[in-house]
């Protein structure tokens, strides 16, 4: 490949500003706008793989009543993953959340004692690295973000900051609708959020089973479909699983690779 047709690094860096630039810009819309906590936190977790170089990432919620619960992941294995450490009471976005601060291992099977269970699941998965970074305002955590690599390496300090800072915007976001309902009304909202989860996780499923796809293409096929249509994810998953919605009319996006 010549030097015309290989992109500068000054021209990829440039790419990624402006990449970064338009997420927060997303982030900063929640502030002034309703919008949908699920498909929100979805453009997070896949913001972070496409521009901080990880394998994978996933977002665990506190749901106002002293648990966590996973509301956003990129792939099919961090999902699972992410699950695994909420049924079992380990793992680092777990520590993160409870320490307030960044946890990290650079090599997950050095760190078998930090986490007996969650190590051997992690690596059973193909992930060998992760980097935990919390939702979190002044004295208020609400949850934490996973980012998972298939190699044992650190995440470079830069990018760590990065996805602090957008765990940031986004935690701004989600209290800002938080205080512009009354205090009753919070736990219902993050309880529909979490709703919302359960009905995307299930027409997952249908269209999976229906259309012969991976659980990763199914979900970027409705991801798909409600933004071509202008629909909530959490809208079109509820008319998948009611039959309103054929699944034969939502179908992947054509791979381009």
């Amino acid at each position: 490949m010549s030097q015309h047709d290989a992109p500068s690094s000054g021209a990829r860096t440039s790419n990624r500003e402006q990449a970064l630039a338009d997420v927060f810009v997303k982030l900063a819309d929640t502030l002034v706008d309703d919008y949908d906590v699920v498909d929100l936190l979805d453009q997070l977790v896949h913001a972070c793989v496409r521009l901080l170089g990880v394998t994978a990432a996933g977002l665990l919620l506190d749901d106002q009543r002293g648990r966590l619960a996973l509301v956003a992941s990129s792939s099919e294995e961090s999902r699972l993953l992410e699950i695994f450490q909420i049924q079992n009471n380990q793992g680092p976005c777990l520590d993160c959340v409870r320490t307030r601060a960044v946890v990290t291992s650079s090599d997950l099977a050095a760190d078998e004692a930090r986490w007996p269970t969650f190590v051997p699941e992690a690596l059973a998965l193909g992930f060998r690295s992760v980097t935990a970074v919390p939702l979190r305002l002044r004295e208020e955590t609400i949850g934490g973000l996973n980012m998972f690599n298939d190699s044992a390496a650190p995440l470079a300090d830069i990018d760590r900051r990065l996805a602090q800072a957008l765990a940031d915007a986004a935690t701004i976001g989600i209290l800002q609708q938080r205080a512009a309902h009354r205090t009753s009304l919070v736990a219902e909202q993050l309880q529909q959020a979490l709703n919302s989860r359960v009905a995307i996780e299930q027409a997952k499923g249908v269209l999976a089973e229906r259309n012969d796809l991976t659980m990763d293409a199914a979900f970027g096929a409705l991801r798909k479909h409600a933004r071509d249509n202008n629909l909530k994810l959490s809208e079109v998953a509820a008319s998948v699983i009611r039959s309103e919605l054929n699944p034969a009319v939502i179908r992947p996006r054509p791979d381009t690779d």
